[in-house]
């Protein structure tokens, strides 16, 4: 089976680069044709268009940014999808939201193309070590055809059911890392102001009850300043709106993670969007420790 793999950020050079390990050789696309130099070679050739790709292989993966860039690679000028063989798989690991998905998985069958959603969970430094988690939105048959190759790149599959399916389970678990990420960014902002010191909130918060495990994985970040992303700020905005838009397609209230999307833009305002999204933290204390306004003045 040729396998393509378009879409080398920091997620899918790690996810191309496994593939590769297990003997894998790709086709490969990305529109900065720099990021893809690190896998060519024996086992890894670039082709300038995802038409291109698509005419090489019989199983595609894209993992790309958003909704946009995958109708783009997909469907507009020099996509994939009119190019793939009939039968042919595509496995969408993007994080995109499930209506969305329920319309490429359409475009594809059309097309006489079966579709796969599986977004994954897991850092930069867990797709290295090809640990993800993915989550699967398919035909059961279809999963077993490509449950090898998954494994070449993540140690645990859950199939979530249907088209779609594998995209909500991601909305959901990102919707509670972005959401728990600015409620502790906020708690330690206000113990440091109330003058507690940031190693004391560290160390009596962290691996409580109260606070998500996955926030111990932020705290060097926190406390070096160094926000070198792992899941950019700008992606996890990105999946918080699209939560957005899918609890009003489905008439679901969501209150807490639409203020949370909101913080999340002010902190890409004020510099912040390529960093990790723990910058939040940063961003939080830094409006905390800004002199207050003066009081005006009663004449």
């Amino acid at each position: 089976m040729k396998i393509g793999f378009i879409g080398l950020g920091i997620m899918g050079s790690r996810m191309a680069a496994n593939l590769q390990k297990n003997g894998h050789s790709l086709v490969l696309f990305n529109r900065t044709r720099a990021k893809a130099e690190p896998l060519l070679g024996p086992c890894g050739t670039f082709f300038d268009s995802p038409a291109k790709v698509a005419d090489q292989v019989d199983l595609l993966f894209t993992m790309l940014a958003h909704p946009d860039a995958v109708e783009e690679a997909a469907l507009r000028v020099n996509g994939f999808l009119n190019f793939l063989r009939p039968n042919a798989l595509w496995v969408d690991c993007s994080s995109v939201n499930p209506s969305f998905s329920k319309k490429m998985a359409a475009a594809a069958a059309a097309r006489q193309v079966r579709f796969v959603d599986a977004p994954v969970t897991g850092s930069a430094a867990v797709a290295a070590d090809g640990k993800l988690v993915f989550w699967v939105g398919a035909e059961p048959a279809d999963l077993e055809t490509i449950r090898p190759v998954l494994l070449c790149m993540g140690n645990k599959i859950v199939h979530a059911g249907g088209h779609g399916a594998g995209t909500s389970m991601k909305m959901v678990i990102n919707l509670l890392l972005g959401t728990g990420m600015a409620a502790f960014a906020e708690a330690m902002a206000l113990g440091e102001g109330l003058g507690i010191s940031r190693e004391m909130l560290f160390d009596s918060l962290l691996g409580m009850p109260a606070v998500a495990p996955f926030l111990a994985l932020k705290r060097e970040k926190m406390e070096s300043g160094n926000y070198e992303a792992e899941f950019p700020l700008r992606w996890m905005q990105k999946d918080m709106h699209l939560a957005s838009v899918s609890a009003y397609e489905s008439g679901v209230a969501m209150p807490l993670t639409n203020a949370a999307k909101e913080l999340y833009q002010l902190a890409m305002r004020e510099g912040h969007a390529i960093q990790d999204f723990s910058a939040i933290y940063d961003y939080l204390t830094t409006i905390r420790e800004s002199p207050a306004p003066a009081k005006a003045q009663l004449h």
